[in-house]
């Protein structure tokens, strides 16, 4: 009897060590900076780069043990709410407005030269993406009725402003529709061709623009403050998109939607699932972990989805604007307002 209490007093030790283990957690390892984090790239396990309000870009290239932080001369009052980062010398950052702007650095943040600029006004930048090293967009804010859209094929040197298709007339907009810049991941390209994307729009339509068209997003919509915000893919396969009201970011109904994708049909999104058990509140950024492992985040806390998407638990109340995960590596990062940079532990 006694050795039976005693092996079932070790089964379960080693049960609540398991359960403890597969916890995730959050640790912080930048903070106290009176300013907004938006922007994050994770090259590797390594590098990291982050961009935010006050002209600022921080770099750090030991895994987030020291950060390098500077301010971008000639854009102190600049807001750079995206970045795109290649390696650890090679980055792009995106002013904006007033103007809207992109810069590159080739030296690791020591000097920035401007590779683009729109002038126009009401020009506002809201997100850029890459499927490679060469090929990239850039979306803004709608002008005149129609969607801002900027390709390069050089790696951000230079830039083309058009319609995404050849001899195209361009997406237009419907009125109150606009694009979020809370984290420069509401735009997601497909790796096989500069022409192929995702964007994702929020206001008072909130819609998914694809290779076929655009579909009305069952997320809340309707004021300025509401639509999506975020979009994830899983290998062209699946995708995940974020949003709600900014400004209740406490209100989960509405800010989040499953799609799959129909490969024989050009890549159109197919099948929209409302989660299960949603996220806890407005949610600003949402990345893939694994193919069944999401992490989103937001102003009123980070969660963590087990199963695809359909249920989700929140692991924190800290507030984040972005969250990333490593492009050759493991490693997810989160960053946010008061310069607070983090790492997510599992």
């Amino acid at each position: 009897m006694r050795f039976i209490k005693i092996f079932s007093l070790v089964v379960l030790i080693n049960l609540s060590l398991a359960v403890t283990a597969q916890t995730p957690s959050i640790q912080v390892l930048e903070s106290g900076k009176k300013i907004s984090i938006r922007g994050l790239s994770v090259v590797s396990d390594e590098v990291i780069w982050a961009s935010g309000s006050k002209g600022s870009v921080a770099r750090s290239i030991d895994g987030g043990k020291t950060f390098t932080w500077t301010t971008v001369p000639g854009y102190e009052k600049n807001d750079f709410r995206d970045i795109e980062a290649f390696d650890k010398n090679t980055a792009l950052i995106m002013a904006i407005t007033e103007p809207a702007a992109l810069l590159k650095t080739t030296d690791g943040g020591q000097s920035w030269k401007k590779v683009f600029e729109d002038t126009t006004k009401g020009a506002f930048f809201d997100a850029m993406d890459f499927s490679s090293k060469k090929i990239g967009r850039l979306v803004g804010d709608p002008i005149n009725g129609k969607i801002f859209l900027a390709l390069t094929l050089d790696g951000g040197d230079t830039w083309e402003v058009g319609s995404p298709r050849p001899g195209g007339k361009g997406l237009p907009a419907h009125e109150g529709e606009a694009f979020f810049a809370s984290s420069g991941s509401n735009l997601k390209m497909h790796s096989f061709g500069y022409n192929h994307f995702l964007l994702a729009s929020g206001g008072k339509v909130a819609r998914l623009f694809h290779n076929m068209g655009s579909d009305t997003l069952p997320i809340l919509q309707g004021q300025q403050s509401t639509g999506a915000n975020s979009l994830a893919l899983y290998k062209e396969k699946s995708g995940f998109i974020v949003g709600g009201d900014f400004t209740k970011d406490t209100i989960s109904k509405g800010n989040s939607v499953f799609f799959t994708l129909d490969v024989r049909n050009r890549y159109k999104p197919i099948a929209y699932t409302i989660p299960q058990t949603p996220p806890h509140g407005y949610r600003s950024c949402v990345i893939y972990l694994t193919k069944n492992n999401l992490l989103t985040c937001g102003t009123s806390g980070v969660d963590i989805s087990k199963d695809g998407g359909n249920n989700w638990e929140l692991i924190s109340t800290e507030s984040y604007h972005v969250c990333q995960k490593a492009k050759k590596g493991n490693a997810v990062f989160l960053a946010g307002s008061n310069g607070r940079i983090a790492k997510l532990i599992l």
